[in-house]
């Protein structure tokens, strides 16, 4: 598989990456600091695509129904050399299904995930898949 995207920026002031039909805008200076995603918000959200994309995917490999799929993530950044460190998961599937069988879920997503892949072999990665009522 091959990907492209492109992505721009003006001095001082906002950038935005162009992927297929969607323009996402991000930060890239102070000031927007508090209203733009960063790059490395847009790398932990890449992090979380990437496992809601295999829940669904694996929904329907493993047979099981969910309604939605939430996950939060939280990393902490290295500063020498700069980098994330360890980066944590929480994701929640809410389903009455019970052919949801977490640990293989889990097993599956940490093993067949391109960009959960590509960050493990840089830095730690932790996390809980839970199951809530709808």
């Amino acid at each position: 598989m091959k990907y492209y995207t492109k992505a721009q920026s003006a001095s001082k002031n906002i950038a935005s990456i162009k992927i297929k039909e969607s323009d996402i805008g991000f930060g890239i200076t102070p000031e927007s600091a508090d209203l733009l995603p960063n790059p490395a918000e847009l790398f932990l959200g890449s992090f979380s695509a990437c496992i809601l994309k295999n829940v669904e995917r694996f929904s329907a490999i493993m047979n099981f129904e969910y309604s939605k799929a939430e996950i939060i993530v939280n990393a902490s950044r290295l500063e020498k050399p700069p980098r994330m460190e360890d980066i944590n998961y929480e994701l929640t599937i809410y389903s009455k299904d019970d052919n949801l069988n977490i640990n293989l879920l889990k097993k599956n997503i940490e093993k067949f995930g391109t960009i959960f892949n590509t960050v493990k072999s840089s830095c730690s990665i932790t996390g809980e898949i839970k199951k809530a009522s709808e």
